[in-house]
């Protein structure tokens, strides 16, 4: 169960992200640290998100955050990425993970399979491609519900 103050703490740190060009794509508040530590994840939508998007997020917030006075009380601001998410919903994904295993399930049958398992080859407009054994896979992207990275190359 979240803090009832996380609500808040994204309704007002989301456009300072956006600001930055960021995107803020989550929010915890440990209140069981002393001090408790507010802690917001977030990601570059065209690239690595990297320290110096951290240290810029906190820049721009900490102060208007500790002025806003949404939490009352001391805490410490930790700024970090989620890290790499195991599915795939980006052009970006889709071009780094290019070559990796990966599994496509779809919301209905697709010649006969709910369930893909191949190698990336890409996505466009209408399709995400992998190869099986040597032989090309092309799935509509309207039929996909997700695409996961699976473990091992």
């Amino acid at each position: 169960m979240s803090h009832p103050l996380v609500p808040q703490i994204i309704k007002f740190a989301t456009p300072i992200a956006k600001s930055l060009g960021l995107e803020l794509v989550g929010a915890v508040f440990h209140t069981n640290q002393h001090p408790p530590i507010l802690r917001l994840d977030i990601r570059h939508p065209h690239q690595d998100t990297g320290l110096d998007d951290c240290e810029r997020m906190s820049n721009a917030i900490g102060e208007q955050l500790d002025a806003a006075n949404i939490i009352p009380e001391p805490y410490l601001l930790e700024i970090s990425s989620p890290g790499i998410s195991k599915f795939l919903d980006n052009d970006r994904d889709f071009i780094a993970f290019k070559g990796f295993n990966v599994a496509v399930n779809t919301s209905e049958p697709y010649k006969g399979k709910n369930y893909w398992i191949g190698q990336l080859v890409s996505r466009d407009q209408t399709a995400v491609y992998i190869n099986q054994k040597g032989r090309q896979a092309s799935i509509p992207r309207s039929l996909i519900n997700t695409v996961e990275l699976q473990e091992g190359r």
